[in-house]
Parts: C-alpha cells; structure tokens; sequence
C-alpha cells in the first residue's frame, strides 16, 4: 500500500494513478470529500485528514510500505507563509508517528542552499525535520511547474505583452510538467530496496525554457504576437503584495532574486540523481489557454 497525501493535487493525481495502472494499491489522503470521485475511479482507498491535524494525519498513513508528502502554498489562508510552515510542522509529526518504511517528500530546487533564498529556504527546512525520520527518506527536489504560468495567460494574450519576474527574459530556467513529476515520483516509489537514511534527487522537464520562450509558445498557441517583458524590480513589492501577505511577498521576492542570480536556484552540484519529463513546454501550455 502506497499512501499519497495531497492525492487530489496535479502532481499526486499523476502518482496515484502511476501506481494504480502499474497494479499497486493506493490510499489517497484527502482534506474533504469534493475530490475524491476521480480518485475512488481509478481504485484508490480513499481517507480524509486535515493536513495541519497530525494525529489525524498519522492514523491516515499508518501501516503503509511508502508515503508521498508534499507541502502546499495555499495563496489564499490568512498568512500563506505561517500556513506552509504548519503544514511542514504537522507532516513531520505525523510521519514521525506513523513511521513508515519510505517517505518521498516533494522539494525544491535550491533548498540547498545555506542561505536565506526565500521559498526554497522554507523547504530547506523541511527537508532537515524530514531527516529526523527514521527509515528510508527520498527528497525530489522539482523545478519550477510549468503550469505556474497559467495565471498570466489570459493578460498576455490580451495585451501581447508576459509580465515575468524573470531578469533576463532570455535567462534558462529549469521547469517541468507537474504530471510529469508526478511520475517520477511513482517510479521512485516503486523501486524496491531495503535502504535506509536520506537519499536525494531533482526533477526537471526535458530542456531548460526561458520567458521569451514561454512568449513565443503562447504566441504559436494563441497565433497572436506575444513578447516577454521583465517587471522592474522597483514594484515587485507593490505588485505582490495586492494579492498575499507580506510575508509570503518577501518569500517570494528573493526566491526570484536568487533565479535572476543564475545558477543559485538549481541542482545541488554532486548530489543525487537528476530525472527528466518528456513534456514540452507547447504540451503542457496547450491545455491552459482560454477556450474561445
């Protein structure tokens, strides 16, 4: 039995039914009940709990061969910040209770670094409550979804112009499909061993895009003109901070300070395996433009 907390997300979504079509039984961790049909469909056993209730959470994941976690933004809780890092704090309990023989926990590229980068330094701190779990723990750090993009489509083909964060527009960046990770991430979890401590590993799509790039898909999509242009740093704090916290603004901020540094936000240098998607960009983009 393999449980999927978050089972309902793009990414557990792609895992649970990885694993069902490849036979194995899946129990998906739910918060409520309006997600759960698609999952049942597929032949998951379905049980609820509160991402931030860990005895909840630990009954939910008991007595299972391997666990998938990820702890997820929620862009519209009171503080997004504070509620990421009490989701990571419940996680690390509940696993810490339900000790199961292998944990996957979905990271970020750049928790490595030491220092204060923002929003994967959040996720450095998950990974090291992680460590303090006993049994075999598989770290994949993902790349950046290209599916973020989606909340900007609309405008830039609107207005022909794609409001990015990123400085150089022509900057390659890693990202990659969320299904895609997905799938990765059931691979992993099927590779049979007895091992034990941390192992860690990054994920990313089959090449490096930049925002021009993404420009010119949504251009060959939309067959309108589309030309990326960078926000002047000056009004970054503006622009977030009208839609989230400041706090999860500052995250923010120098999460895309560090990408704009190049080469700060990426693999650790050395460690761990690298794992490809197979979806482009145009794949994955496709499917978020407006229907006329």
């Amino acid at each position: 039995m393999y449980a999927i907390v978050g089972a309902a997300g793009k990414v557990g979504y792609a895992t649970a039914l990885t694993l069902r079509q490849s036979g194995m039984e899946v129990r998906a961790v739910l918060r409520n009940e309006s997600k759960a049909a698609r999952l049942a469909e597929i032949g998951c056993d379905i049980v609820f709990a509160d991402l931030q209730d860990p005895d909840a959470l630990g009954s939910a994941i008991a007595g299972v061969e391997a666990v998938q976690v990820v702890a997820p933004l929620m862009p519209r809780a009171k503080d997004p910040a504070d509620d990421l890092r009490r989701s990571i704090a419940s996680l690390a309990a509940a696993l810490a209770q339900a000790r199961p023989r292998r944990t996957l926990a979905i990271s970020d590229y750049g928790a490595h670094v030491a220092h204060d980068i923002g929003m994967p330094s959040v996720f450095r701190e998950f990974e090291e409550k992680l460590v303090q779990v006993s049994g075999h723990t598989l770290v994949v750090r993902s790349a950046e979804h290209m599916q973020n993009w989606a909340r900007v489509i609309p405008a830039a083909i609107e207005s022909g112009s794609l409001p990015t964060f990123l400085d150089p527009v022509n900057r390659l960046v890693p990202t990659i499909s969320a299904p895609d990770l997905g799938k990765i991430t059931a691979a992993l979890l099927m590779r049979a061993d007895g091992k034990e401590g941390l192992e860690i590993y990054h994920a990313e799509g089959p090449r490096r895009y930049s925002a021009s790039d993404v420009a010119t898909v949504l251009g060959e999509l939309s067959g309108r003109p589309i030309h990326a242009q960078s926000v002047p740093r000056m009004h970054w704090d503006e622009i977030m901070k009208r839609n989230t916290s400041a706090t999860l603004a500052d995250l923010l901020m120098k999460a895309n300070d560090a990408v704009n540094q190049g080469g700060v936000v990426d693999i650790e240098e050395n460690v761990g395996e690298v794992c490809y998607g197979t979806t482009e960009l145009i794949d994955a983009l496709r499917p978020l433009l407006p229907q006329p």
